[in-house]
C-alpha cells in the first residue's frame, strides 16, 4: 500500500531533533542575514514608505525572499536525514519512494511560490495575477498527490448520511478544491495585512496551531502508518518555517525596519497549503484560518468591486495623535449599482462599518470604512497605537485557533464519531 512505510520511534525522534536543531540555526542565520541584506534591497530600489509613521525614510521591502531562501537551504540540508536513515537501515521495508516524491514536490511548490512572489514584489503585478501564481505553483503539489495518495473520498457527517451515504467520491472536484485551497491560503494572509508584524505574526500562530494538532494526532496512537507519516511530514516542514518566520518577525515588529513583501505571504500560504494537502488534513487546516476566512468574507464586496476599493486599505495614521484610525473608501452614491446600494444599507444597519453620508464638496459622497477585520477592530476599540493593534489581531488569531481545535475534536466527535 502506498505511503505505509513508517520510521522506527528512534529514527523519528532523531529526525525531529535534527529538524529542530536546523530550525534554531535557521532562526539565527535569518536574523543576522536580513539586516545585512537591507542595503542591497535599497540599492535595487526595492523599498517602500511606512504610511503609518511620521518618518518617510525608505524601508527595505520584500525581505520575505531572504526568509524563504534560508528556509529552503535548511530543508535541503534536512532531506538526507530521514531518507538516508531509511536507505541505510532498510530492514523489512523498501525505500519509501512515495514519501520521497511527496517531500521533493512540497519543496518544489514552495520554491516556485517564493520565486513567483519575489517577481510580484519586483514587478508589482495586478490582482488577477495573484490568483494565477498560486495555481501554477500548486501543480507539482497536485501531481504528487495524484501519483502517491490519490484519495478523493470525503466522509459525510452522521446527520447527513441518511441522505448522502457514509462517503462521497469527489474525483476531479477534489483536485479543484485543493487548487482553490492553495490560492486561498496564499492570498488570505496577504489580505489581512497593513500593520507592522501582522503578516508574520498570524503565520507563526497558524503554524504553531498546526504543529499542536500534529503532536496531538501523533500522541493518540490511533492513526494508521500513513497518517502517522503525514503528521511527521507536516512537522518537518513547519518547524523550520517557524524558525525563519520568528527571525523575520523580529525585524518586522513595530517599529518595523523591514517589510515582508508579497513574497513572504505567498511563501507562508503555500507552506500551509502543502502541509494541509499532502498531509491530508485540508479541512482541519481551514479551521486555523478562521480570522482569515472572516476577513475574506467581510472584504468580498470590495475585492469584487461591488463597493469601490482603494489601492490601500490599511488603517489611517493620525500624525497629531500618533494613533491609527479607520480608513475610508470615498465615492459618489450614484456610482454604486443596485447590489452595492443594498450592501451599503445592510452594512449600515448591522453596524459592520462606519458609513458617513452627505460628504464631499457637493454633499453627494458616501464614506465607508474599508471592509477589513483590522478596521472592524478599530471601529470598536477606537484610535489605537499600531503595536497594540497588532497584539489584538494576534490575540484574535489565537482565539480562532483555539476555536478550530475545539471544532476539530469535541464537535467533530459529535458529527463523525
Amino acid at each position: 500500500a502506498k505511503m505505509e512505510h513508517v520510521q522506527s520511534t528512534g529514527n523519528v525522534v532523531g529526525s525531529l531533533l535534527c529538524n529542530a536543531v536546523l530550525s534554531v540555526f535557521a532562526f539565527f542565520i535569518a536574523k543576522q542575514l536580513i539586516p545585512s541584506m537591507c542595503p542591497n534591497f535599497l540599492k535595487a530600489q526595492l523599498f517602500g514608505r511606512d504610511l503609518n509613521k511620521t518618518s518617510k525614510d525608505p524601508v527595505p521591502e520584500g525581505l520575505g525572499v531572504v526568509c524563504g531562501t534560508v528556509y529552503l537551504v535548511a530543508m535541503f540540508l534536512f532531506i538526507p536525514i530521514p531518507f538516508f536513515i531509511a536507505w541505510l537501515l532498510k530492514g523489512p521495508h523498501p525505500f519509501p519512494h512515495d514519501q520521497f516524491v511527496v517531500f521533493l514536490a512540497a519543496l518544489l511548490s514552495i520554491c516556485c511560490m517564493i520565486l513567483l512572489g519575489f517577481g510580484d514584489d519586483v514587478l508589482n503585478l495586478p490582482w488577477r495575477h495573484k490568483l494565477i501564481l498560486p495555481t501554477v505553483a500548486s501543480l507539482p503539489l497536485l501531481i504528487a498527490y495524484l501519483v502517491t495518495i490519490n484519495r478523493t473520498v470525503i466522509v459525510v457527517p452522521h446527520p447527513l448520511q441518511f441522505l448522502l451515504g457514509s462517503h462521497i467520491q469527489l474525483s476531479v472536484l477534489y483536485y479543484i478544491y485543493m487548487g482553490m485551497l492553495a490560492v486561498f491560503c496564499t492570498n488570505a494572509i496577504n489580505i489581512l495585512a497593513g500593520i507592522n508584524g501582522v503578516e508574520c505574526g498570524q503565520s507563526v500562530v497558524i503554524a504553531a496551531s498546526v504543529i499542536t494538532f500534529n503532536l496531538i494526532e501523533l500522541s493518540c496512537n490511533q492513526s494508521t502508518p500513513a497518517a502517522h507519516w503525514f503528521h511527521l511530514f507536516s512537522l518537518y516542514l513547519l518547524l523550520p518555517f517557524v524558525g525563519v518566520s520568528l527571525a523575520l518577525l523580529h525585524h518586522n515588529w513595530y517599529p518595523s525596519s523591514v517589510f515582508v513583501g508579497d513574497t513572504y505571504c505567498y511563501f507562508a500560504g503555500m507552506t500551509f497549503a502543502v502541509v494541509g494537502i499532502l498531509g491530508h488534513f485540508g479541512k482541519t487546516l481551514l479551521l486555523f484560518f478562521l480570522p482569515q476566512i472572516v476577513n475574506f468574507l467581510f472584504s468580498v464586496p470590495q475585492l469584487f468591486h461591488v463597493i469601490p476599493c482603494p489601492r490601500h486599505r490599511l488603517p489611517k495614521f493620525n500624525p497629531d495623535t500618533g494613533l491609527l484610525e479607520m480608513s475610508y473608501s470615498e465615492f459618489k452614491e450614484r456610482d454604486l449599482g443596485p447590489m452595492g446600494q443594498f450592501l451599503i444599507k445592510l452594512i449600515e444597519f448591522l453596524r459592520l462599518a462606519d458609513v458617513k453620508r452627505g460628504r464631499g464638496k457637493e454633499g453627494d459622497e458616501i464614506w465607508v470604512s474599508n471592509l477589513t477585520l483590522i478596521n472592524f477592530v478599530i471601529k470598536f476599540v477606537g484610535p489605537i497605537k499600531e503595536d497594540k493593534l497588532t497584539m489584538i489581531m494576534l490575540a484574535i488569531q489565537v482565539v480562532g485557533s483555539l476555536m478550530g481545535l475545539f471544532i476539530r475534536y469535541p464537535l467533530a466527535w459529535i458529527f463523525y464519531g
